[in-house]
């Protein structure tokens, strides 16, 4: 990969920094943040511009809160200015650096590349009945609090050579523990800190059918041991390049027994359904509130899978009388 220099000044321009506010604030107008950082905007924008330019920045002090969907989580939050309009600024410029060095079996949080086109690569896959007999789906232990800091620096280092990028890109990895879950950065952290991985699995391990969705992995083969082996190989390398280990929880077994779940549905050869909790809270939100805005979400699900029995039966049941 070629190395990157000179770009500091791009991020920390005035322009850059008006830009990545005008993102940033996108969908939040009505947060406090927000309606702070504009009674003295221009003023503001000056100083990160400063601040960035000499140098000074340092990383504000985090709050934190706790979600339980899907699952239990801590989400760190930052103050709107100056950090996430930096976070936005750094990723005006690096956002097209990164996503050129991911490979194309990578789909989390880049555009374009979500859990939709992930869930059509793998029926695409799938065509290949007998080359997709067997799945070997895993993920990590606990990726983004085990991040090391001192490997993504590394790696970092290996496409990034301008200094004063390195400096800022460095304060900010340091300023917590691992990765923050609800940084904006992060997830641009997370995909990075894998890509070599993933160059590994496609350019040295030569696996055909190989998906990542942020720490979630699926390889499929025609070959239950050479997936055993597989996970042999990918334990050594989490270990030895990454410091992380993969979950007790991974599978290797045969497709059409249970099917592979994975970014929200069922996939088999013959058909692809939604993954059971997706459908029971689909079921559980129109007893509570059915309109056209609870449903979309929903029905964007939907029509990637094979679901017009589900439909059908869900909204039949709802408009039953009482």
């Amino acid at each position: 990969m070629k190395r990157i220099n000179n770009i500091y000044q791009q991020i920390c321009s005035i322009e850059n920094l008006q830009l990545a506010d005008s993102i940033a604030r996108k969908g939040k107008l009505s947060q406090p943040g927000v309606k702070k950082h504009d009674k003295n905007k221009e003023a503001n924008i000056q100083k990160l511009h400063e601040m960035l330019k000499n140098k000074t920045y340092k990383t504000s002090e985090y709050t934190t809160f706790t979600i339980f969907e899907p699952k239990e989580r801590i989400i760190y939050r930052l103050p709107y200015f100056p950090d996430r309009i930096t976070h936005h600024a750094v990723m005006n410029i690096l956002e097209p650096i990164f996503v050129s060095s991911f490979t194309r079996d990578t789909y989390s949080c880049i555009k374009k590349r979500g859990i939709h086109a992930a869930a059509a690569a793998v029926k695409i896959a799938l065509r290949d009945e007998a080359g997709t007999q067997y799945c070997l789906k895993l993920d990590i232990r606990k990726f983004y609090p085990n991040v090391d800091h001192d490997v993504l620096k590394q790696l970092l280092r290996k496409k990034i050579k301008d200094k004063d990028l390195l400096w800022l890109l460095d304060e900010i990895i340091d300023s917590t523990d691992g990765l923050p879950i609800g940084n904006y950065l992060s997830q641009y952290f997370a995909n990075f800190y894998l890509t070599y991985f993933d160059h590994w699995i496609k350019e040295v391990k030569h696996v055909r059918y190989y998906f990542r969705y942020a720490d979630d992995l699926v390889i499929l083969s025609d070959n239950k041991p050479y997936l055993h082996q597989m996970l042999s190989d990918i334990r050594i390398y989490m270990k030895d390049q990454l410091n992380l280990s993969v979950k007790d929880n991974y599978q290797v077994f045969p497709v059409d027994d249970r099917g592979i779940d994975y970014v929200g549905y069922v996939f088999r050869h013959t058909h692809t359904r939604l993954r059971k909790s997706i459908k029971q809270n689909f079921a559980r939100m129109l007893k509570r509130n059915k309109n056209i805005q609870s449903t979309a979400s929903y029905n964007g699900w939907a029509v990637y899978c094979d679901s017009n029995h589900l439909l059908k039966k869900l909204l039949h049941e709802e408009i039953q009388p009482v």
